[in-house]
């Protein structure tokens, strides 16, 4: 493979023209397609194989015309003090809030008048409107969710106060600052790294191009693969990362080649030949553990991981090709001003001329060999104390109760919960199938009576049957909040009571609606977290047999990765669960941990971690077998990866870091928790862990039993087979034939 993706590295760096050339009219292409295309829609939401599931899709059968997945809203209203909502005038402005929201939108397909419907607090004090939506809460118009915001404001004016609740007002977050912010970030921390503002601007502009390449075509192909908007925002940030990352590495191994005093083009090829094979590898490890979330069977996590898996495959192309060529145009201007001069005056290579001392990764690679075992100990340790928290883990998915006070869904949540009980903010829908019944009513009422007489529940609405009188839809209200243990009991003891209800009448029951949906999710994902792990863990592993000639070395990495996520969990877990420094972060509500977060941790993080493995270990591996002693092959890594792959993380960090400003709950816990769990990762586990490991591992590290050795094809990842062959090649005949000398 090096000797290919040298050959590759010389032709884009000799034919730089042409293959800018490609790129520009690829990211043109995917431009204008994206242009053209319709405006997409979001995605449905479907969760296969759930029993909420089942129950909507028999209401859609059964209920035709009734959005039983529509989007609802509800508009409280409070009366002011000494006052009640029955009074005339409020009567009055109520009913006219009522009309405007029947002509606000053709969307619209019902609105329940709160004084037919009985929806007002014995007190009186509070009164709510349900509207419901023929579409869900994603695809939305705005207009729509701009006739629902402005329908109170008349009433407010009237002296009510008016508050909107419901997947409704659900909108698609937007990362724009948070992306703005990793950007700026990334390139103050490329100049210092570098210390050239051309070296630096490479990877950016190649991560730019890839991710507009990438997020274009999405959005050119978002109607005929049902792709949501979302799935562009996990492309986006995933496609940043990597992108950056990649091309960081590239440059600063071809700046290593250049330093030691070889020809621009061979540098080029040598660069690409040796960090481009990590790059591959370190892809397909991404792109593994993106496509693996295929395994958890919801459509919508399937496409956006296999949509955000083609972005990591065009960022592993535009390194590999579009770098060395932008590098071929770039000149002796990948060093700064500063170490050219020195270098010209010292006339020695640029990077030679600055790195006389040992770096600071030279001096803390001593200091791990010198004391593996304490820096071993610290870090471990460290990490599983911070890991404890874990162990309490409690998931579920976030609701209008996990909103920041300040916001009106919130308010509409605790007012509906301060007029008619905590409960109320999540009615469960049983659906009753009485086709297999002799008596359909009889089973229903029987269903009715068995479900009053269970402990959490605090009301139960008349049974509604369909036009053919063999389904029924029943409302039933908890006791608890929605995402509640006692709301969870619930649902599982209407489904058990259900099974018993099946055998006695023939009706089957099924529970459905949000909030049943919500655990029906985060069981899913739990259930398919084991799975996932092993399928991700474990072709990785083989992968990074395949790269390091090992079994202990991809081992020792698999579990360092674990250990990492596990801490970053029980940090999740006791900032938004527990509300430990939950100011610090802006928690205004601590409660479960979004269902979804511990899979998706694994996977972004994981490729992430692969990353760094690969980057540091593969320039030890690269020493080791040229012949350096385990220990030195260390300090080698140290000395020439620990500099860019600190670079790397610290620009990771700032990435997810800038969206835990986001005002959404979810968000927030999605910034905080890959930003701690790649600062964790690179600075614990990749910097301390594993050269402590391989200290005192020694050559057995590097251990690989004869058979398996001989069945593992070389793919040359060190590249051992460019030592072998003459750096004599032609150069480019623009270029003099000279030693570079910059």
């Amino acid at each position: 493979m090096a000797t290919f993706l040298y050959k590759l590295g010389r032709f884009a760096f000799r034919r730089r023209r042409f293959v800018a050339l490609v790129w520009v009219a690829l990211l043109a292409l995917a431009g204008v397609g994206a242009a053209s295309a319709s405006t997409a829609a979001s995605s449905s939401f479907s969760i296969p194989g759930t029993e909420a599931q089942k129950a909507f899709d028999l209401l859609e059968q059964r209920f035709p015309g009734a959005s039983a997945d529509g989007a609802t809203a509800r508009v409280v209203f409070k009366a002011p003090d000494g006052q009640k909502m029955t009074d005339p005038a409020h009567k009055a402005e109520v009913q006219k809030v009522v009309a405007d929201l029947k002509a606000g939108s053709d969307e619209v397909a019902s609105v329940v008048d709160p004084y037919a419907g009985k929806a007002v607090s014995k007190d009186g004090s509070i009164a709510y409107t349900q509207v419901s939506y023929k579409v869900s809460g994603m695809e939305l118009a705005e207009e729509t969710r701009e006739a629902l915001r402005d329908a109170g404001k008349e009433a407010q004016d009237a002296g009510l106060t008016v508050e909107i609740g419901g997947d409704a007002l659900q909108a698609v977050p937007e990362t724009g600052a948070g992306e703005i912010i990793g950007v700026v970030v990334a390139a103050i921390v490329l100049v210092i790294t570098f210390g050239s503002l051309v070296a630096a601007g490479l990877p950016l502009l190649t991560a730019i191009i890839g991710v507009g390449i990438g997020v274009s075509t999405i959005a050119a192909l978002a109607n005929v693969l049902d792709l949501g908007s979302t799935t562009a925002t996990l492309a986006t940030m995933i496609g940043l990362a990597v992108g950056i990352d990649y091309a960081l590495f590239i440059v600063s191994r071809y700046r290593a080649e250049l330093a030691e005093g070889r020809e621009r083009e061979e540098a080029a090829g040598r660069a690409v030949g040796t960090a481009g094979s990590a790059v591959v590898f370190a892809g397909l490890t991404v792109v593994i553990a993106l496509v693996g979330l295929a395994v958890v069977n919801i459509p919508m996590l399937t496409k956006m991981g296999v949509a955000a898996a083609g972005t990591v495959v065009i960022a592993v192309l535009i390194a590999l090709t579009l770098i060395p060529a932008l590098l071929g145009f770039a000149g002796k201007r990948v060093f700064g001003r500063k170490a050219r001069k020195r270098a010209a005056e010292a006339a020695v290579p640029a990077d030679v001329a600055r790195e006389e001392k040992p770096n600071m990764g030279t001096r803390w690679a001593r200091f791990v060999l010198r004391r593996p075992v304490a820096v071993l100990l610290t870090g471990v340790v460290g990490l599983g104390v911070i890991a404890i928290p874990a162990a309490s883990l409690e998931m579920g998915l976030p609701d209008d109760g996990s909103q920041p006070v300040s916001t009106t869904q919130r308010k509409a949540y605790d007012l509906l919960s301060d007029g008619f009980g905590p409960g109320f903010n999540g009615p469960l829908l049983t659906v009753v199938d009485a086709t297999g019944s002799d008596d359909a009513k009889g089973a229903v009422d029987r269903v009715v009576s068995t479900v009053e007489d269970l402990d959490q529940v605090a009301a139960v609405t008349p049974a509604t049957f369909n036009k053919a009188g063999d389904t029924a839809t029943i409302t039933i209200i908890p006791k608890d909040r929605p995402s509640s243990a006692g709301t969870e009991d619930l649902v599982h003891a209407i489904r058990d009571s259900g099974t018993e209800l099946k055998g006695d009448t023939g009706a089957e029951v099924l529970v459905t609606g949000a909030t049943a949906m919500n655990i029906d999710f985060s069981q899913k994902m739990n259930d398919a977290l084991l799975p996932y792990l092993a399928l991700v863990v474990g072709l990785a592993f083989v992968l990074l047999m395949l790269v390091f000639r090992s079994v202990l070395v991809p081992l020792k990495a698999a579990l360092g990765f674990l250990l990492s996520v596990v801490a970053a969990l029980g940090a999740v877990v006791a900032v938004f669960q527990w509300g430990w420094l939950g100011s610090l972060f802006g928690v205004e509500q601590t409660g479960p941990i979004m269902s979804m977060m511990p899979i998706f941790m694994v996977g972004v993080v994981f490729g992430l971690a692969m990353d760094y493995e690969v980057f540091l270990v593969t320039r030890m591996r690269e020493a080791y077998v040229h012949g350096e002693r385990p220990g030195q092959a260390i300090v080698t890594g140290f000395k020439h990866g620990a500099r860019v792959v600190t670079a790397a993380a610290v620009i990771m960090i700032a990435v997810f870091s800038g969206f835990i400003g986001s005002s959404e709950q979810m968000i927030k816990m999605i910034g905080f928790g890959l930003a701690i769990a790649v600062f964790f990762d690179a600075f614990v586990v990749r910097m301390a862990v594993v050269p402590a490991v391989l200290a005192l591992l020694g050559k057995k590290a590097w251990w690989l039993p004869r058979w398996l050795d001989r069945a593992l094809p070389n793919v040359d990842v060190e590249g051992e087979q460019l030592h072998k062959q003459p750096a004599d090649a032609p150069e480019d005949p623009d270029e003099e034939r000279r030693l570079v000398r910059v």
